[in-house]
């Protein structure tokens, strides 16, 4: 059976794996990774929020594509209604912690060390805080699409092989 997915959404706390399970994700179905983070410029605010829609409005367009990243309010008007599936990476708050302080210090990656108290903020409230509001905009917007929740090394690994065939 060919693997039944063509837009996928990918979501959970920064540091889960989103990006890295995104791109080979999107390798394994040959289709385009976009990955928010990287449309959302660093020196942007709030007021830059058209145009960051306008963008993801864009990529989102096409009939095949992997995405990921959060941004609840600002995008799933958008992302939501046209995905086919929502992998929701539960991963748990001390790894997703260890891996963005790792990443910080990775060389090229966008993230950057004086961003790392804010993440950690973010990574220690996203189960009491963020997870809630993410899940109210994902059930008001698109209660049905299918939502896969991916636990463990096994879960994406399986989940990968699926994809891949």
């Amino acid at each position: 059976m060919a693997f039944p997915y063509r837009r996928i959404v990918l979501l959970g706390c920064a540091g889960a794996g989103k990006s890295t399970l995104g791109a080979a994700l999107a390798g394994a179905i040959g289709a385009p990774f976009i990955c928010l983070d990287s449309i959302w410029l660093p020196d942007w605010t709030a007021a830059d929020a058209p145009a960051f829609r306008a963008l993801v409005a864009d990529v989102h367009a096409g009939e095949v594509w992997v995405s990921d990243g959060n941004f609840a309010a600002a995008t799933f008007d958008i992302r939501l209604p046209r995905a086919d599936l929502i992998l929701w990476m539960d991963r748990p708050g001390w790894l997703c912690a260890v891996r963005a302080v790792g990443r910080v210090f990775r060389p090229g990656e966008a993230h950057s060390p004086k961003d790392l108290i804010k993440v950690m903020r973010f990574i220690w409230g996203f189960e009491r805080i963020n997870r809630p509001r993410i899940e109210g905009l994902r059930n008001a917007i698109a209660p049905d699409v299918p939502v896969i929740s991916l636990k463990t090394d096994a879960d994406i690994a399986d989940f990968l092989g699926q994809a891949a065939g």
